[in-house]
């Protein structure tokens, strides 16, 4: 089956600096969608995701405010290099980073390549001026790389991502867009955004499934899955652990619900019996709580600019997510949303933050 592709508008006031990021993303869409694949076996599956995030979910738009992302997860492989279903440019990327491959036999292998934004604002919608008290305006625009090695019971990521901070990363563009877009005011700060800045960051995450009970006599199961990491770079660094439990009917052999952090996608089919799988149609649904804690040694959105003077906060060294959504597959779809919770991140800040996380998966 070959998917089409599209493309993406934005209006003429914001093309001048929107058209790097539109025709950055046209080249995703486009390796996402030129491929020619077979559904005859499971593991010849190429999965696409898009990840949303966004606080209006929860009527506010500060902090957090708005995260999109869009991965694309290559089929089971063999190797990195010479598998035939790989297309020549990532086979010949891999061939250069022959340091990252995971050497166990008997483990399943994929590639992911991702494409996102997040953009960050303080409170004040109004001010013109530096708000002290409050976190800096940012944007990072970012491309990222991942290794995952799998087996049915726990996932290896290995991830590198890189962009840039600062007004390059088009977030005022892109929420002043969204916002003319609703009819929303516009944000007068972004005159005192960060700097532009290089930004990279290297994940490792470690995911295992500790529980996994199904019932003999129905699709009824619950399950859990933990999760231990480690970040290092320019744009965060931390360490992160935590879980997640999932229960309800015909729940995906995958390892849990996406989300736009880095580390994130999870959503890939593990398994012939996973419904996706199921050329009958069946559908399952669950629920979902999941928790994730991060130590955090550095932060650019709170931290400011490595290399030049800008506006910073002091930030919490302890970080938590807490997330409880619910979550739908029919065929080769995944559909989650999730309500999360954020504790403070500054010590300036008044209380935590919510937003809304939506994620669509399709394998194909």
């Amino acid at each position: 089956m070959l998917l089409p592709t599209f493309s993406l508008y934005f209006p003429a006031p914001a093309l001048g600096r929107m058209r790097a990021l539109r025709v950055g993303l046209a080249v995703v869409l486009c390796v996402f969608t030129g491929f020619t694949v077979a559904k005859d076996d499971p593991a010849e599956l190429w999965t696409l995701n898009l990840y949303f995030e966004n606080d209006l979910f929860s009527e506010s738009d500060q902090d957090y405010t708005n995260g999109i992302r869009f991965s694309w997860v290559s089929p089971d492989l063999a190797d990195y290099i010479d598998d035939p279903a790989l297309p020549k440019w990532i086979s010949s990327i891999n061939k250069r980073l022959l340091f990252f491959h995971p050497s166990p036999e008997g483990l399943q292998r994929n590639v992911v390549v991702s494409l996102g934004q997040t953009i960050y604002t303080p409170e004040d919608i109004d001010a013109t001026e530096v708000v002290k008290n409050d976190r800096p305006y940012a944007g990072w625009l970012f491309t990222s790389y991942a290794y995952h090695t799998k087996n049915d019971n726990q996932l290896d990521s290995l991830e590198v991502a890189f962009g840039v901070v600062g007004p390059a990363a088009l977030g005022q563009e892109a929420q002043d867009w969204i916002h003319d877009l609703r009819g929303f005011e516009k944000f007068q700060g972004w005159d005192n955004q960060l700097e532009n800045e290089f930004g990279l960051v290297l994940v490792y995450e470690h995911k295992r499934r500790l529980l996994d009970v199904q019932s003999a006599n129905s699709d009824f199961g619950y399950d859990f899955i933990s999760h231990a990491g480690v970040a290092l770079g320019n744009v965060s660094t931390y360490l992160n652990a935590g879980g997640e439990f999932r229960v309800g009917w015909l729940i995906p052999n995958d390892f849990g619900t996406s989300a736009v952090r880095p580390g994130g996608d999870n959503s890939a089919p593990d398994a012939n019996w996973d419904p996706r799988y199921n050329a009958d149609g069946n559908w399952g649904l669950h629920f979902f709580a999941s928790l994730d804690a991060r130590a955090v040694a550095r932060d650019i959105f709170l931290d400011g600019n490595s290399f030049h003077d800008s506006h910073s906060v002091r930030k919490e060294p302890l970080v938590a997510d807490l997330a409880l959504g619910a979550s739908t597959v029919f065929r080769g779809v995944k559909f989650s949303y999730a309500q999360v919770l954020r504790t403070r991140e500054f010590k300036q800040q008044d209380d935590s933050h919510s937003y809304g996380s939506l994620s669509i998966s399709y394998s194909y």
